[in-house]
């Protein structure tokens, strides 16, 4: 049975493990390499940390980034989450989503922005079946291992913050 959790600095080597193979799979980032437990820790806003968890095994976590530093942008965040990938295609990456989505509006953010590449429709299902919509298409945005790639935009407008 999954159980959903808050993280801290005692599940970074399993954070870390996931977050390679994100990167390792070349469909989740623009990121090259996995940055240290305080570049990681500044990077991600301290609320809304979440984990999924199997007889004590990390084997997924989402967080927020903070989108603007300016007030008016302090109910918008970005979503990153990331499922191992021998828990992929369980349904773990929906518990999450949805205990993330839950959370963030109990933390009083109204909006989630993701940035997904079109070429992973698995990261594509995940948000559209928690109420994101593509709201923008980036072309040629950003190399990744020298090659152009584009992004989509997705968002979602959360119904219980007006």
């Amino acid at each position: 049975m999954s159980r959903i959790h808050e993280l801290s600095a005692k599940h970074w080597p399993s954070i870390r493990q996931i977050y390679a193979e994100g990167i390792d799979s070349g469909l989740a980032t623009f990121e090259t390499e996995v940055p240290d437990w305080n570049t990681w820790h500044q990077k991600y806003l301290p609320q809304c940390r979440l984990g999924i968890s199997e007889a004590g095994h990390l084997l997924g976590w989402a967080a927020l980034l903070a989108v603007s530093g300016r007030e008016v942008y302090r109910g918008v965040a970005e979503l990153s989450i990331y499922i191992s990938a021998k828990a992929r295609g369980k349904g773990l990456g929906t518990q999450l989503m949805n205990a993330l989505v839950k959370a963030s509006e109990e933390e009083g953010f109204w909006m989630l922005q993701a940035v997904v590449f079109p070429q992973n429709p698995a990261s594509r299902r995940l948000h559209e079946s928690a109420g994101f919509r593509e709201v923008g298409y980036r072309e040629r945005i950003a190399k990744l291992n020298g090659e152009w790639q584009n992004t989509l935009l997705l968002e979602r407008r959360s119904n219980r913050i007006h």
